[in-house]
């Protein structure tokens, strides 16, 4: 298997000059981020953590204004247990009215 194929070796030649044309230079680290796209990010980064907080804020103040058993409701006042009783009207009976029949002779 020494035998290679024609098209391995130009595979191999057009490798080997791309690779020589690669030098020191160009495998510097490049520039990092600037310009508008930068301080987009970080402000909105800076918008999202404002955004958090406020909602954490919000949780607490909810949490600790709810109704506790130190702040009770006021109690109603109270009302009388027996009912109240209303008079009934008492029955009227018609008496006799006194005769004007003239007693004996």
């Amino acid at each position: 298997m020494t035998d290679r194929a024609p098209i391995e070796d130009r595979l191999r030649a057009a490798l080997g000059a791309r690779g020589r044309l690669i030098s020191a230079h160009d495998l510097s680290p490049g520039r990092p981020p600037s310009g508008r796209t930068w301080g987009t990010r970080r402000f909105r980064r800076v918008l999202s953590v404002a955004g958090a907080a406020v909602a954490a804020a919000a949780v607490v103040v909810l949490l600790l204004s709810s109704n506790t058993p130190d702040h009770r409701r006021p109690v109603p006042p109270a009302r009388h247990s027996s009912p109240t009783v209303t008079p009934s009207p008492t029955p009227t009976v018609p008496r006799p009215a006194p005769s004007a029949v003239p007693s004996g002779p």
